[in-house]
């Protein structure tokens, strides 16, 4: 199948679990009822974002969050990334993305391998290392359109996680991210293209709507960009669903006018993984 809907959901997250879980899942429901084929949810859907956060939402997967995801990835016979929650595994915290397939099955399990450790003085100062353990392992699923590859938001700035997708031969690359008001204006759509042109694939970003009053402020602005760099779709900054349908006919084009994944050097370099 050459196209299919994308469903991105810029979910206002609120600091009780279970209506962001209820709410979530209206709105996977909302999105499957416009035809969408694959939905995500944003990164960190059922909690506050924020280190002193994380171990009180945490919880096992499966647990009560995947749970409620599995069952409506079957109810509405999607496939679901659930965007990220935080993860609890053996007394260590991840920031985890659980899909689901139509059928309900967990397909994979993607952990954020980049933790969002930086300080840009007088701005934003965040450490994701003081309670979370990064992943270490890459993530991958097929659908029947096309391969998607997982990442979360600070992976977003690693060019070499998006090169190895796109030899893994994935055609869309999906980031649950909550960039914040100092890097969402400079860098969430530079990025974004930046991942798409260079590895010639589509890429989307799943956000929380804006909370001004949150401790952590979300930038929002969930966005589709396509092979060519071109913006197919951005969410302002509130609770919304962002629809977009992928054409991968025209991926195939532009891979066949610019061929830069054949015309690679790899007698002079490469980007290779250590471990899969």
């Amino acid at each position: 199948m050459a196209t299919f809907r994308l469903a991105l959901i810029q979910l206002q997250v609120s600091s009780i679990k279970s209506d962001n879980i209820t709410r979530a899942c209206s709105l996977v429901r909302e999105a499957a009822a416009q035809g969408a084929n694959i939905v995500s949810l944003p990164e960190c859907f059922n909690s506050p974002y924020g280190t002193n956060y994380f171990p009180e939402y945490a919880e096992e997967i499966p647990g009560e969050s995947t749970q409620k995801l599995s069952e409506v990835a079957k109810e509405c016979s999607i496939y679901l990334i659930g965007g990220s929650i935080p993860e609890e595994d053996a007394g260590k915290f991840y920031n985890t993305c659980a899909v689901f397939g139509p059928d309900g099955t967990l397909l994979v399990k993607y952990r954020k391998i980049h933790l969002f450790d930086i300080d840009v003085p007088g701005k934003i100062t965040f450490q994701e290392s003081k309670t979370l353990s990064p992943g270490d392992s890459f993530s991958t699923f097929d659908t029947p359109y096309c391969r998607v590859g997982l990442g979360i938001c600070y992976d977003m700035r690693f060019a070499e996680l998006a090169q190895i997708y796109a030899q893994k031969g994935c055609q869309l690359l999906v980031y649950p991210g909550a960039f914040n008001l100092t890097t969402g204006p400079a860098h969430w759509e530079l990025l974004q293209r930046g991942r798409a042109v260079d590895n010639q694939v589509y890429v989307a970003t799943a956000s929380p709507a804006r909370d001004d009053k949150a401790s952590y402020v979300a930038w929002g602005h969930s966005t589709v960009v396509n092979p060519w760099g071109e913006v197919l779709a951005k969410a302002g900054t509130e609770e919304m669903i962002v629809y977009s349908d992928i054409d991968l006919k025209k991926l195939a084009e532009i891979r066949q006018q610019i061929p830069i994944l054949r015309q690679k050097r790899s007698d002079l370099y490469a980007v290779e993984t250590k471990k899969s």
